[in-house]
């Protein structure tokens, strides 16, 4: 059973769709915009298009990390801690 759209809570005559707002149901006629007087508020572009694709700062610490367990200041299997320390080595600069 699914459930219907609830009817607009204030009294009086009803127009347009009904949608849910902080102070209840209300109807177009009722909405917080039609009372202040305001314009029905226009939908927004939608998230950037590169909202998912931005880096995250997690890479970043995963540099960290690696140092961490090549150190051995980081518990970690042998095995990971032989790849950390591969890692780390590989980018250490001759003296």
């Amino acid at each position: 059973m699914t459930a219907g759209p609830r009817p607009c809570v204030a009294l009086g005559e009803h127009t347009g769709r009904v949608r849910p707002y902080a102070c209840g149901n209300r109807c177009s006629a009722h909405a917080p915009w039609a009372l202040a007087g305001r314009p029905e508020p226009q939908p927004g572009p939608g998230w950037p298009s590169d909202a998912w694709s931005t880096p995250s700062p997690d890479s970043a610490s995963r540099v960290h990390d690696a140092r961490a367990v090549a150190t051995g200041k980081r518990r970690s299997s042998p095995t990971t801690y032989r790849a950390a320390q591969a890692a780390v080595g590989a980018r250490r600069e001759p003296k």
